[in-house]
């Protein structure tokens, strides 16, 4: 079931919650007082939600993998599509909301984490290649000027080709 419908997305409200949820509003404040604490149950409830989307793709546990492997498992979650408009108001305001970054960074530091001693090359490589995939994350989910359906498979090759393993490692 959604509770946030994509209308919504930040303007979150208790009463809209409670109302999708089929509950009283008193009864969705016995588990979060505050429209904040709500946010932030989301906050995380979505950093848990990629990250475990994340970890889904790779063929090596977390520890294992690459930096350029983190990198691909975070663009194919990303270029996946599946994410809503109301996620991505959610992501938004924590970008605003310190309180409501730290599930964000708790969970997907690590995954965006470069060695310092990789060639400079590589980490521009690798950092294009996220910045490619949070651009597609964010046209999806916003529906802003996606690319053209002709267009993804080429995009996608593009992005699995900047984090390609060869000197990548």
């Amino acid at each position: 079931m959604t509770l946030i419908s994509a209308e919504e997305g930040a303007n979150i409200t208790l009463d809209a919650v409670a109302r999708q949820a089929g509950m009283t509003k008193p009864g969705l404040m016995y588990h979060f007082p505050t429209r904040d604490a709500l946010l932030l149950a989301i906050v995380e409830h979505a950093a848990r939600r990629v990250e475990d989307a994340m970890l889904a793709t790779l063929a090596v546990p977390f520890d294992q993998a690459t930096p350029a492997a983190r990198i691909r498992a975070y663009a194919r979650v990303a270029y996946g599509g599946d994410a809503s408009r109301a996620e991505y108001a959610v992501a938004a305001e924590a970008a605003y909301r310190p309180a409501l970054s730290g599930p964000w960074v708790g969970r997907l530091a690590k995954w965006f984490d470069l060695p310092p001693d990789l060639p400079p090359t590589t980490r521009a490589r690798l950092t294009l290649a996220r910045l490619a995939a949070d651009g597609l994350w964010s046209a999806f989910a916003t529906g802003l000027f996606p690319p053209e359906p002709q267009d993804r498979d080429a995009l996608v090759a593009l992005i699995e080709d900047l984090t390609a393993e060869g000197d990548v490692s």
